[in-house]
C-alpha cells in the first residue's frame, strides 16, 4: 500500500520532466491544432455556401432568361423584288437612202432636234429632174394621142385595136413619169418623225447607194424600260400595271412606268421574259442604255402582320413563334405568307398587339418564365 504512493509520484516527477523537456515541440502542436481547425471549419462552411449560391443562380437564371419582343402591329406588308432593267428609245430609226447619187447639202448634225417632215439632206437631183422631165413629156404625148384617137375612133378612122394601144401608152408612160417623180422627191430626205438624231452617217460629197444609212433617230420623249422577267415570276408581273425603278447613272432618281408588253416568248439562254415598262422622259435625263433598278411588288397586304424571320422556330415539327406574356412565354404555332425582306408575313396565328420574342428565342423554353429586358416596335430599335 505505501508502495503506491512513491510509485505514483515517480510516475508524476517522470511525466513533468518529459513535458518539460518537450514543452516547446507540445506548443508548437497545440498553437497549430487551435489555428488549422477554425480555418478548415471555415474553408468548409464556404464551399459549402459557395455551392449553395451557384446552385441558387443557376436556378435563377434559367428562370429568368433575359429577352427582347416586338410589339407586332398591322402595316403594310409587300413581297417585291428588284430587277435591273435597260432604257430603251421609244422609237429607234435608222433612215436609209432610197436613191443613189451625190450628197450635195447636210442640214443636220448629231444631237440635232427635228421634226416630222425636216429636210435632213438633199442628194443630187439632176439626174432625177431630167428623168422626170423626160417622163412627162413622154406621158404628155401619149395623152394628146389617146385623145386624138378617141375622137377618131368615133368618126371610124381608126380602130379599136390602137384605141386600146394608145390608152396602154398612156398608162405605162403616166406610172414611168410618176416613179420619176418618186425619185426625184427622194432625193429631198426628210425626217419620217420628230425626236433626236443621234447619229450621222452622211457627208457633203458623199456617193450614197440605195439603202446606205443616213441618220439615226431616236425618240427618247417618252421610253422603255427592258426588264428580264423570271419564269416563276411572269403571273405576278401581268398583273400589275405600274412600276417603280431608280436611275443609278442620275444618283437613285425615282421614276414610276407603266406597263406596256411582256413578250410571250422567253430570250432562249437566260430563259427569261422581256418585260417592257413605258417612262415619260420629257427632260431627257434618262438616256438610252442607262440601266434602272425597277422594283415589281409581287403581294401586297396593306394591313398585315409580320414577324423577324429568324424569330420563327420549329417545335414539334411546327413553325411558330415565342408569344410573350406577363414575363411567361409561350409556342404559338403560325401559318407564314410571303416574304418582305427581313419580314414574314404571318397571315394567320397572331393578334394585333402581341409581343413576339425576337432575342433569345432560341434558348427558352415553351411555358418559361423570363425577364424581359427590352420591348421594341421596329427592328431599328435594336441597335439604338
Amino acid at each position: 500500500m505505501e508502495s503506491n504512493p512513491v510509485q505514483k509520484k515517480k510516475i508524476i516527477r517522470s511525466f513533468l520532466r518529459f513535458t518539460w523537456h518537450n514543452l516547446p515541440i507540445i506548443l508548437v502542436v497545440l498553437v497549430t491544432a487551435l489555428v488549422i481547425f477554425p480555418l478548415t471549419k471555415k474553408i468548409s462552411a464556404q464551399k459549402a455556401d459557395l455551392a449553395r449560391k451557384q446552385t441558387h443562380q443557376m436556378t435563377v437564371a434559367k428562370r429568368l432568361t433575359n429577352v427582347v419582343t416586338m410589339e407586332i402591329h398591322p402595316g403594310l406588308v409587300m413581297e417585291k423584288i428588284s430587277l435591273p432593267g435597260v432604257a430603251k428609245p421609244w422609237i429607234s430609226l435608222k433612215l436609209a437612202s432610197e436613191v443613189k447619187g451625190k450628197i450635195v447639202s447636210k442640214m443636220i448634225d448629231q444631237g440635232t432636234r427635228v421634226k416630222k417632215g425636216d429636210i435632213l439632206a438633199i442628194i443630187d437631183k439632176r439626174d432625177y429632174q431630167n428623168s422626170y422631165d423626160s417622163a412627162m413629156a413622154s406621158y404628155e404625148t401619149a395623152l394628146t394621142t389617146k385623145k386624138r384617137f378617141t375622137v377618131l375612133s368615133k368618126k371610124q378612122f381608126v380602130t379599136q385595136s390602137q384605141l386600146d394601144d394608145a390608152e396602154a401608152r398612156t398608162r405605162t408612160t403616166k406610172a414611168a413619169m410618176d416613179t420619176a417623180k418618186l425619185n426625184l422627191n427622194r432625193c429631198t430626205i426628210r425626217s419620217p418623225m420628230e425626236g433626236m438624231v443621234d447619229r450621222v452617217y452622211i457627208e457633203i460629197g458623199d456617193f450614197l447607194t440605195i439603202g446606205a444609212p443616213v441618220v439615226t433617230i431616236l425618240q427618247i420623249d417618252r421610253l422603255k424600260i427592258e426588264v428580264g422577267i423570271p419564269e416563276s415570276d411572269v403571273a405576278a408581273v401581268r398583273k400589275l400595271k405600274t412600276f417603280d425603278m431608280t436611275i443609278d447613272a442620275l444618283g437613285g432618281q425615282g421614276y414610276s412606268g407603266k406597263y406596256h408588253y411582256l413578250f410571250s416568248t422567253a430570250d432562249s439562254m437566260a430563259h427569261l421574259y422581256n418585260l417592257e415598262i413605258k417612262v415619260n422622259n420629257p427632260d431627257h435625263q434618262i438616256l438610252p442604255d442607262m440601266f434602272a433598278r425597277v422594283n415589281i411588288v409581287k403581294n401586297k397586304d396593306p394591313h398585315g402582320l409580320a414577324v423577324p424571320t429568324y424569330s420563327l422556330v420549329t417545335l414539334n415539327n411546327k413553325t411558330g413563334v415565342f408569344v410573350e406574356k406577363e414575363n411567361q412565354v409561350r409556342f404559338r404555332p403560325v401559318t407564314t405568307g410571303f416574304l418582305d425582306g427581313w419580314k414574314t408575313q404571318i397571315p394567320k396565328g397572331l393578334l394585333p398587339g402581341e409581343n413576339v420574342v425576337v432575342v433569345g428565342h432560341k434558348i427558352i423554353e415553351d411555358g418559361e418564365t423570363v425577364n424581359v429586358t427590352k420591348t421594341i416596335l421596329k427592328m431599328e430599335e435594336l441597335i439604338q
